[in-house]
C-alpha cells in the first residue's frame, strides 16, 4: 500500500485525482492516506487544490459505481463489486421509501460506501441528488481530514 500511495504522491495533484478516482471506484484504495500525504510534510501542496481534486476523482469514482450498477448485470455486480442480494433487496427498501438517493450522503464510509453507490445505480435512484448527497457527504469528509491534519501539525 506504501508504494502505491508513494505512486500517486509523485504524480502531486494529479496522482491525488487519480488515486481519488480509483479509491471511489470499486479499488480498494485509501483517498484519505493520499490526501494528508499530499497537504502534509514534506509536500505541504495547496490544501485547497487537494481538496478539489480528491473531491472531484472521489465523486467521478463514485459516478462509475453508480453506472456499473445501472448496468443491471447482476451476476456482473456480484462479481466484481461483491454486493449481496440482501444488501441490494435492503437498499430497494429505502429507494421505495422515498429515501434511497440520499442515502448516498454515507457514500464515503469505507466498504460500504461503494456497495451503496453501486446499489443505487442498480435500482436507478435519482441520479441528481445521488450525486449531490455523494458529493456533500465526500466534501464533508475531506475538509475534515484537511481540518484534522493542519490541526495536528500545528499543535
Amino acid at each position: 500500500m506504501d508504494a502505491l500511495i508513494d505512486f500517486f504522491v509523485q504524480w502531486g495533484y494529479l496522482g491525488l485525482f487519480l488515486g481519488s478516482f480509483l479509491a471511489g471506484s470499486i479499488v480498494p484504495l485509501s483517498s484519505e492516506a493520499l490526501l494528508v500525504v499530499c497537504i502534509g510534510p514534506p509536500l505541504h501542496l495547496n490544501a485547497w487544490i487537494c481538496f478539489g481534486a480528491a473531491l472531484t476523482g472521489n465523486v467521478l469514482g463514485g459516478i462509475t459505481c453508480y453506472w456499473i450498477g445501472h448496468l443491471g448485470n447482476l451476476q456482473w455486480i456480484k462479481k466484481y463489486t461483491h454486493v449481496k442480494e440482501e444488501q441490494l433487496a435492503k437498499a430497494e427498501r429505502w429507494v421505495q421509501n422515498g429515501w434511497g438517493a440520499w442515502m448516498s450522503l454515507f457514500s464515503f464510509v469505507p466498504f460500504m460506501g461503494d456497495v451503496l453507490i453501486v446499489a443505487l445505480g442498480y435500482l436507478r435512484s435519482n441520479f441528481a441528488i445521488t450525486v449531490t448527497g455523494m458529493t456533500t457527504g465526500k466534501a464533508l469528509r475531506y475538509a475534515s481530514v484537511i481540518w484534522g491534519t493542519n490541526f495536528i501539525l500545528n499543535l
